[in-house]
């Protein structure tokens, strides 16, 4: 290993030009990465719903509709000029309204009064509008202009121009605060005004590369893409710190600046690469998920750390060698006391700590588990957003609504008939429009007219479009989808096909829920090996996944005791990405601790051991928990809010057990920690037995 290191050191110009060139041309890759924002294309592709989408694309020209769009202050006239003027949209597939369900040339009074109050009411005109996936931005700025400030538009299509409009300008601002915030952390942690420039350098540098290598996934989430680099930054930026700071303990002990970073390199390795494969595998554990966001995020984000581990270990020792001497001519004092205290303070309180901790282990395991959850995207804008303003000023005139879209084979319009009374029977139904509603069984096929019937047969399929009065997810909703599938089961087992928001947002929760199992078992059984195999310890893994899973169950117990719905996807990834982002200060910590005890005794290692590793953990550490609050308290997307407060808590939680509870147990645990390597005993040590 020295060798090797002493190779790279003896590269280190060319390594720098290598690493700069590929960091440009990433920056530029970046830009031609394609980003999604609809999380449910990443339904399993033989999930129902997918098919049916699939099916519904090759049979119809229009799509689902996926826009609610109300004008208001307008007669049915007026109304159906706002039709025509909505379907000329760039980007607008089809409109729907009244006339599509009910005789409008006869008096109001004489119309169908579902659909009456399904399109019309007060004086306001509620269209149903299918809007091409591939034009959501230019086509929601259309319809909104067209209705006016006193008109309102939601659905999935308006929701995901939302997203790509207002997502990204968030995250850059909170990452602008994230790099400032982390700046300042580092002028406070390293001697030299210079270092806090040089870890963000490295950082930048493999952010550059993983984001522009993005593009040979073709596509990412908005989830990937929003907070990718802000948690590439925020896990990865110990490595760097953990570097610098063995750097400058063989500095103060050679002269050699060159021996000192190889020296340096080989010492910092097994906690870096540790630290780093964990981090990596609980990552990867979210490929497992059947949901395939899981794919799309942990794919990235180990790509990233693999990115940052290999910056840690090649760019930055050159970086910090080629500026050394300006680095040294821009010395300091340390501006921060030493931590001898705060070790000496976590000694006395270890006990204490210690009980608490395995009491409240049962409990909160339980609470994480007992949450109430969020499955799809409908609750994704606050009630403050425009969006969520819109959505409730529709609901205010038109009530909650939703669209399905039923394809059923063959042209038999008796059976289709049959199928429309049972449909209308169902409780939330209030409105069909479908061949044998619109002509009646009786009429032939051909007195219709040849654009209005193919929008509702195929040549091997018939179309139902049902006006639904429930919101996109919740009890009541999955109960009306397995009410709709059992209707067409009865008439066409196997042969139909069910499209929809709340369909697809039904097809995630069954099978999001499979997922969590798998994914946790794997991760903690994946960091757990590392572990044994690196630390060559049975007990270690157990102390070290303990500790950091009960930081997690902390976390995830917060919302069941403040009664808040959490988004079941947040919920499904937060556990790796905690616990391969902060399993690292427990490695460190332990690590250290076990150098420590062989030159010194127990009660003493203790106190350096904290002293020694509480400026890297908390630099790592509260640079990832303020990212994760600002994401938090900044993003008007619920998700990715909710995402970044359980992952700034979770710093926090992680944090307080690292520091406060696992010396604790290192030391009460002392001969499992250590094993076979040898340790300084203490006199009172030996009287006493393992106590601290």
């Amino acid at each position: 290993m020295e060798r090797f290191y002493r190779g790279v050191v003896r590269r280190r110009r060319l390594i720098l030009v290598l690493f700069l060139l590929g960091a440009a041309a990433c920056l530029v890759l970046k830009g031609l990465v394609r980003v999604n924002y609809d999380v449910n294309k990443y339904l399993p592709a033989d999930t129902a719903s997918t098919v049916s989408i699939q099916v519904l694309g090759e049979e119809f020209e229009g799509g689902i509709p996926n826009a609610r769009v109300m004008v208001k202050d307008v007669t049915i006239p007026e109304a159906l000029e706002y039709k025509k003027r909505l379907a000329d949209i760039p980007g607008v597939q089809a409109v729907s309204w009244l006339d599509d369900s009910a005789d409008i040339t006869v008096p109001m009074s004489a119309m169908d009064e579902d659909a009456l109050r399904t399109y019309y009411r007060d004086g306001a005109a509620l269209f149903t509008v299918t809007v091409s996936e591939d034009d959501y931005v230019e086509a929601v700025t259309g319809i909104r202009a067209l209705a006016g400030e006193s008109g309102a538009a939601t659905g999935s299509a308006v929701s995901q121009a939302d997203s790509a409009t207002g997502t990204m300008g968030e995250v850059q601002v909170i990452g602008a605060f994230g790099v400032a915030f982390a700046l300042l952390v580092l002028a406070l942690t390293t001697t030299s005004f210079l270092e806090p420039l040089l870890v963000l350098a490295g950082l930048g540098v493999a952010v550059f590369v993983n984001a522009g290598t993005n593009l040979i996934f073709g596509e990412i989430s908005f989830v990937t893409n929003a907070c990718g680099s802000i948690l590439q930054m925020a896990v990865s930026l110990d490595y760097s710190v953990f570097l610098l700071h063995r750097f400058e303990e063989c500095r103060a002990l050679r002269h050699d600046t060159e021996g000192a970073m190889v020296e340096a390199l080989c010492k910092s390795t097994a906690s870096i690469l540790s630290s780093g494969l964990t981090t990596v595998i609980g990552f990867l554990a979210l490929v497992l998920m059947r949901f395939r966001l899981g794919a799309d995020l942990g794919l990235a984000l180990a790509k990233g750390i693999a990115i940052s581990l290999v910056t840690a270990f090649f760019f930055m020792p050159s970086l910090i060698l080629a500026t050394l001497p300006l680095a040294d001519r821009l010395r300091h004092r340390p501006l921060l006391p030493s931590f001898g205290g705060f070790g000496r303070l976590v000694r006395a309180v270890t006990r204490p700590l210690a009980v608490l901790f395995v009491v409240i282990i049962a409990p909160a395991y339980l609470a994480s588990n007992a949450n109430a959850f969020y499955y799809g995207s409908a609750q994704m804008f606050s009630p403050e957003s425009r969006y969520g303003r819109d959505t409730a000023a529709i609901e205010d005139v038109f009530g909650r609504s939703d669209t399905y879209v039923l394809m059923v084979p063959g042209r038999d319009t008796a059976v289709q008939a049959e199928l429309s009374a049972d449909l209308h029977g169902l409780d939330h139904v209030t409105s069909i429009i479908s061949y044998v509603d619109m002509a009646g069984a009786e009429i032939p096929l051909e007195y219709l007219d040849e654009n209005t019937l193919a929008l509702l047969m195929s040549d091997d399929y018939s179309r139902m479009v049902l006006s639904v009065d429930v919101p996109a997810e919740g009890a009541e909703t999955f109960a009306l989808v397995e009410q709709v599938r059992a209707a067409a089961e009865k008439y066409y087992p196997g042969a139909y096909y069910l499209a929809g928001n709340g369909v697809s947002t039904y097809d995630l929760m069954t099978t999001v829920t499979s997922d969590l199992a798998k994914v946790n078992l794997v991760a903690i059984g994946a960091v757990f090996l590392v572990l044994l195999l690196t630390m060559r310890s049975l007990w270690l893994p157990v102390l070290l996944v303990l500790c950091i899973e009960t930081a997690i169950w902390l976390n995830l117990s917060v919302p069941y005791f403040a009664g808040t719905p959490i988004f079941y996807i947040t919920y499904l990834i937060i556990s790796s990405i905690q616990l391969g982002a902060t399993v690292d200060y427990a490695i460190l910590m332990t690590d250290r601790y076990r150098e420590n005890r062989g030159d010194l005794p127990r009660r003493e290692a203790l106190v350096k051991t904290v002293a020694d590793t509480a400026v890297s953990i908390l630099t790592s550490g509260s640079v990832l928990a303020v990212v994760g609050l600002l994401m938090g308290y900044m993003s008007s997307n619920q998700l990715l809010a909710q995402l970044g407060l359980l992952l700034g808590r979770g710093a926090l939680f992680s944090l307080g057990a690292v520091l406060f509870v696992l010396p604790g147990l290192l030391g009460m645990t002392d001969r499992l920690v250590m094993g076979r390597r040898k340790a300084v005993p203490h006199k009172h040590e030996m009287k006493r037995g393992a106590g601290i």
